[in-house]
């Protein structure tokens, strides 16, 4: 395998030395030599991309690949979807922000309002980190309390409040609130468990019940393994917030008009108080959104907790996001999405295994993981058990065969994906073996 896996390394430099020169030339005034630091896992260097179309990328160097990354996953109608992009244009041409009021703002809020079972109203911010903030501060304020509780390996964006417990090492003690960099204030606000622990989630209320005002969860464990809620759990989490007068907040930045056009609160049929979105909502535009019950949103309306920003609900935005809803609407969107990432899921999940590796999938349809292990996991800390090294090996080996996926095992289908797009990736990925 390591005789491949350096074969793979040789011919991808060999043939991406354009990436490489303006990653050099990047590091030189940008910190990192990229925008966000997840990027730098690429192997074997960030690639520069100068377009994409539907479900393809091409590179500084017009190399080609069907894209399963999908910009870390908003691009739910794939790369420049025509509507979307003329919508834009459209819009651009009117105006690019405002700082005041129009009327798309009111026009995609009400059929955000239609669509998603917790919202009675929203609120509009540029990405997801902002309205997670903003449901803490709305939790806190709703009900007087200090504190909230999270489980393992979920992502609620890189603010100090939440980013906690997301990345660590086996050795860390169980329920322990561990930073994930340097800098991080204290998290002495928070409470932590393990995904799909009952027990460790009334232990905390038990002790500590008085003082949360907000339970946090992605519905689908997507930000670390894909990992689905065991059945009945997230309804456990609607009963026990529901006792002891805590919220519940669904981080849909994934979930959300991605497995189902009403997210995961819908398809998982449990309503959460509060919900954030992010990615596919925007289409590929920097939208995310606060979807709640009137009687925590009123607390905005009122001015009694505030929410700022000069760009928030800018116009660019909110018309991409009208004309990518229109689309999303269409009778048989997310059937067709789900059949292809059920055909891409279990079909390399067919070639891993016939020569010879142990591996397993987890997620729901258009997003799922893959991992090279024996047993499927139903927390983050039995994801550890996967051979990264081995994943990103096969990565390294589908890219040089012309299929870009995420450094962490997580694969993202678009609308823009077709039949035959699974047929070649499924032929790239025995290549890359």
């Amino acid at each position: 395998m390591r005789s491949t896996t350096d074969l793979h390394d040789k011919e991808i430099r060999a043939k991406t030395a354009g990436s490489l020169a303006r990653y050099e030339r990047s590091q030189r005034s940008l910190a990192g030599g990229v925008s966000s630091g997840l990027r730098r896992a690429a192997r074997p260097y960030p690639l520069f991309f100068d377009r994409g179309a539907g479900s393809r990328m091409w590179d500084v160097d017009a190399n080609e690949y069907i894209d399963y990354g999908l910009a870390w996953g908003p691009l739910i109608l794939g790369h420049a979807p025509p509507a979307v992009a003329d919508a834009i244009a459209a819009q651009a041409a009117k105006g690019l922000t405002f700082g005041a009021q129009h009327e798309l703002e009111y026009l995609v809020a009400e059929r955000l309002t239609a669509i998603l079972p917790c919202a009675d109203l929203v609120a509009f911010a540029n990405a997801g980190t902002d309205v997670v903030n903003l449901a803490l501060r709305l939790a806190r304020a709703a009900t007087g309390r200090p504190k909230y509780l999270k489980f393992e390996g979920h992502y609620h964006g890189w603010g100090d409040q939440a980013l906690v417990s997301y990345r660590f090492g086996p050795q860390l003690p169980l329920g322990h609130p561990e930073p994930v960099g340097k800098g991080q204030l204290p998290h002495d606000h928070v409470l932590v468990a393990e995904w799909n622990d009952r027990a460790a989630v009334e232990a905390l209320f038990a002790a500590h019940g008085a003082e949360i005002s907000l339970v946090a969860c992605e519905p689908l464990l997507a930000n670390s393994g894909c990992i689905p809620a065991d059945p009945g759990f997230l309804k456990f989490l609607r009963e026990i917030t529901t006792r002891h007068g805590a919220l519940l907040l669904f981080d849909e930045v994934i979930t959300g008009f991605r497995v189902a056009l009403d997210g995961g609160q819908g398809r998982y049929g449990v309503t959460p108080d509060l919900a954030t979105f992010a990615k596919a909502v925007g289409a590929g535009t920097p939208l995310s959104v606060l979807a709640g019950k009137r009687e925590y949103m009123d607390l905005i309306s009122r001015g009694e907790v505030v929410h700022a920003g000069t760009l928030n609900g800018n116009p660019l935005v909110l018309a991409a996001a009208a004309a990518a809803l229109d689309q999303l609407a269409v009778p048989g969107f997310y059937d067709r999405l789900h059949a292809l990432g059920n055909r891409l899921r279990s079909g390399l999940e067919s070639l891993l295994r016939a020569q010879g590796h142990a591996v397993v999938t987890t997620g729901d349809g258009p997003v799922f993981q893959l991992a090279f292990q024996s047993d499927v996991p139903r927390n983050y800390r039995q994801t550890m058990a996967a051979n990264k090294a081995l994943y990103s090996d096969f990565a390294l080996g589908l890219l040089n065969h012309g299929v870009l996926v995420l450094p962490d095992g997580r694969w993202y289908i678009s609308g823009a994906h077709s039949e035959a797009d699974i047929d070649a990736t499924l032929a790239a990925a025995a290549n890359a073996l």
